[in-house]
This record gives C-alpha cells, sequence and structure tokens, in this order.
C-alpha cells in the first residue's frame, strides 16, 4: 500500500509525528543492520587476520583503505539513485523510480572499472602512497584483489539505493547478514588453510571480501530484476528518455560524491596525525576512532530514512510534511545517539578492553572514548542534517559545508593543536568535535530555511 499525501485538513501534529517516529523506525532499522554489516565484513577480516600475524594485519589494513576511499567517494556519486527514487515514489510516478535505478547502472559500471584500475596499481600505489618495501608489496596485493570487488560493491549500493527509495530495506539488509555469514565461513578457509587450500593471510581476506561483494550484487539484481511489481516501477524499461532528470540525478551525485570524499580524506589526515604523534597515540586514536565509526551506523541508518521520508514528501510538495521528517530525523537520532553516548562515556574502560589489556594503551584510549561520546551526538547530527538536504535535492550547500568543515576547519586546526602545539592526541578528538557541531549548525541552518521555501522540484 502506498503512502498517501495528507489532506489539507489533516493538520494534528500529534498524527503526523506518529507517522514520521513509525516510519523512520521502520526504514531505518534495517537500514542501521545493512551498513552495521558492511563495517562488519571489515572489522571480522581485521579481527580473524590479526590472530594470523600482526605484519599481515598491517597489509590487509593499508591494502584495504585504500580500496574503501574509493568505494566512499563512488557511493556518493551514485546517491542520485537513493533522492530521485524517492522522489518519484512521492509523487507517485513508479516507472520514474526504475528509471532513476537504470540510470545510475552505467555510472556504477564505470566507476567500479576505474575503481579497479586505480586499485590494480598494487605496490605501484602504495609506493606513491608512502610506503615501502614488504609492506607496500603486502598491502599492494591487498588492494589489487580488492579492487575487483569495487563494481560489485557499488552495483550493490546503488540497487539497495534504489529499494529504501521504494521504502524497501529488508531486501538488502537480509542479503548483507548472508554476506557476514558467507565471510566469516570463507576467510576460515582462505586466511588460516583447510584442506588443500594453503594459508594466505591478508590475501585471503581480500579474496574472500571480494567474493562476498560478487554475491551481494548478483544475488540484489536478480532481486530486483525478477519484483513482482517490477512493470509499475519500470524495472526492465519501457520510460522514455528525460535528459533533465538525468542531469539532475547526476548533480546529486557529483555533489554527495565529493561532499563525503572530503570528510572521508578528512579523517585519513586525522589518522596520519596520530601516527605522528607516535605509536600509542596512533593506537589510542585508532581504538577510538573505531568505536566513533561503528556507532556511527545508526546516524548512517537514521540519515537514510530521513532522506527517503523528506524526498517522498518533497516529492507530493508537501513543504510542512518535509520540515517535520527532518526535524523529526536529526531528534530521533539526537536521542539515540545520546542514549549510546552515555554508555560508552560511562562504560569507555570497559570498552577499551576489548581491544588491549595494555595499562597504557588503555589508559590512553579510555580519555578518547570518553570524548566519543559527545562526538557521536554532533557529527551523527550533521550528517542526518545532509541527508535531509540530500532529500529536498540540495546538494552543493551541503558539500561546501562538509568541505569547509572538515577539510577547511578541522584538519589545519588539528594539526595546529597536536602537532604545532603539541597538546596530544586528545586534541584531535576535540577538533572533530568542534568541527561536527559547526557542520551541524551551518546544515541544520540551512534545512530549515530551505523548509520554507517552495517546494517546485525544478528549482
Amino acid at each position: 500500500m502506498y503512502e498517501q499525501p495528507i489532506r489539507p485538513d489533516e493538520t494534528w501534529l500529534l498524527a503526523r509525528l506518529r507517522r514520521h517516529l513509525g516510519e523512520l523506525a521502520r526504514l531505518a532499522a534495517p537500514t542501521i543492520i545493512s551498513r552495521l554489516g558492511v563495517l562488519m565484513i571489515a572489522q571480522v577480516d581485521a579481527v580473524m587476520v590479526g590472530h594470523a600475524a600482526t605484519a599481515e594485519l598491517a597489509y590487509l589494513n593499508l591494502g584495504n583503505a585504500v580500496v574503501i576511499n574509493i568505494i566512499v567517494a563512488s557511493m556518493g556519486l551514485l546517491m542520485g539513485t537513493l533522492v530521485m527514487t524517492s522522489n518519484a515514489f512521492g509523487a507517485e510516478k513508479f516507472t520514474a523510480c526504475g528509471a532513476a535505478w537504470r540510470r545510475s547502472l552505467p555510472m556504477a559500471f564505470g566507476l567500479g572499472l576505474i575503481g579497479l584500475a586505480i586499485a590494480g596499481q598494487g605496490a605501484g600505489l602504495m609506493v606513491v602512497l608512502g610506503q615501502t618495501g614488504s609492506l607496500a608489496e603486502g598491502s599492494g596485493a591487498v588492494a589489487r584483489i580488492m579492487g575487483l570487488g569495487v563494481l560489485p560493491v557499488l552495483l550493490y549500493l546503488t540497487t539497495n539505493f534504489f529499494l529504501e527509495g521504494l521504502r524497501r530495506p529488508v531486501p538488502g539488509m537480509v542479503l548483507m547478514l548472508f554476506a557476514n555469514i558467507l565471510n566469516v565461513a570463507l576467510n576460515w578457509v582462505l586466511i588460516y588453510g583447510a584442506g588443500p587450500v594453503e594459508a594466505m593471510g591478508a590475501e585471503g581476506a581480500a579474496w574472500a571480501t571480494t567474493a562476498v561483494r560478487w554475491f551481494l550484487a548478483i544475488s540484489i539484481l536478480a532481486y530486483v530484476w525478477w519484483l513482482p511489481d517490477r512493470n509499475r516501477f519500470g524495472v526492465r524499461g519501457g520510460h522514455p528518455p528525460d535528459p533533465e532528470t538525468g542531469r539532475t540525478q547526476r548533480r546529486i551525485g557529483y555533489g554527495t560524491g565529493l561532499g563525503m570524499a572530503a570528510e572521508s580524506g578528512a579523517f585519513t589526515a586525522m589518522m596520519l596525525f596520530a601516527g605522528w604523534l607516535g605509536e600509542l597515540q596512533a593506537a589510542a586514536y585508532g581504538i577510538a576512532f573505531n568505536l566513533l565509526a561503528l556507532f556511527f551506523m545508526i546516524a548512517i541508518g537514521v540519515g537514510g530514512a530521513t532522506s527517503v521520508r523528506v524526498g517522498i514528501a518533497f516529492g507530493r510538495r508537501d513543504g510542512p510534511d518535509l520540515a517535520l521528517a527532518g526535524w523529526t530525523g536529526l531528534g530521533a537520532n539526537t536521542l539515540l545517539a545520546s542514549c549510546f553516548g552515555l554508555f560508552i562515556h560511562f562504560n569507555a574502560d570497559a570498552l577499551v578492553s576489548i581491544y588491549t589489556q595494555d595499562p597504557a594503551l588503555a589508559a590512553m584510549a579510555g580519555g578518547l572514548v570518553a570524548v566519543v561520546a559527545g562526538v557521536l551526538v554532533l557529527d551523527g547530527g550533521q550528517a542526518v542534517m545532509a541527508q535531509a538536504l540530500r532529500g529536498r535535492r540540495d546538494v552543493w550547500v551541503p558539500m561546501v559545508c562538509q568541505i569547509a568543515c572538515y577539510l577547511g576547519l578541522m584538519v589545519p586546526v588539528a594539526y595546529w593543536m597536536a602537532i604545532r602545539m603539541e597538546f596530544g592526541v586528545v586534541s584531535l578528538i576535540w577538533t572533530v568535535l568542534g568541527a561536527s557541531a559547526v557542520s551541524l549548525f551551518l546544515l541544520g541552518g540551512r534545512f530549515g530555511l530551505l523548509a520554507r521555501r517552495s517546494l517546485d522540484p525544478d528549482k
């Protein structure tokens, strides 16, 4: 049953809020699990490889870092699929939903081939990035193998964006759960060796991840191709060319991709700064960042659901509902992030003990993790507001805000405080918190301004 626009006489705020919260929970829960599944594949790889050899873990982390940055930037470029699908769904232009998905597939193919070409440089690429000797050879081999998985993961993501735009996030979640189980089984054989299969260490984990990504792509493409209501959504074609809508979809992708690439690059720089401070500081920051990334998946899920809710309201040009959808998403994320943040703050030492038993490292990491609680609320909030704006088809201003706050503000301030002023690794976490606060203020203000403007989709 498709959502109907609210009639002008249905003005009760409580009824609207209840509906938004219900839809937000229904959409966000499977989206959070799906995004967590993506992260858990990498986490399980690291844990299992770490039990094989420390050097192999270094190869895996460096090689995977290169490929992950390619995927993150490409994922942003494909985000227009989610926005255009939800807009068309809200406007009840159902065949346009399938058109949005079909337009995204050639771009996913192109980006996948570019990613393969970059990662395929292997050791040569790692040397350019400053690695030497066995570290360059080992991490280069991992990057080359994982480059074969860039195309399928992009096909999976853009197809899952299409399903999420139709308010159908469960299939992607189910496939991701199966993928995690498959990844553990393949890792066990390929990393440690079994029967005639020799132990491959980090390269084994890379082959397992690549195989899992192809499983995800083939499965979700088959699911969409044989949807029972595929004709309604124009999955197999049957819609006339629409160059203007195609340009709009690409514009959303360009802005989102640049913003996400800038943010990802800025956080990579923070990791480098921590490394310049020393091994202990780098390890402590790594623990804090891993916990932040894990719980940040809540904001990613809520943000994706908020983008769909805003996009549907935008498609049917319902201004009050659009505003309520955005602010409900921010409020829900703030409440969830605050609860988890308090849990992290008061259990910092226990959480750190999962990663290390080294007293010096545990003491340093515990102080950082306690600050992560505040970062979770603010960084998550700005992510939700950025997604709400993208659902409103506003992409360039969020992009500029993210570049300004993270590359323009966070990176130089963090360098000055941590390296030049020698305030140490804790200043990196505080700088992330400050940059996220500024980003949330700017993006929230932008959303409030646009929520009061015309909802003509062509503007």
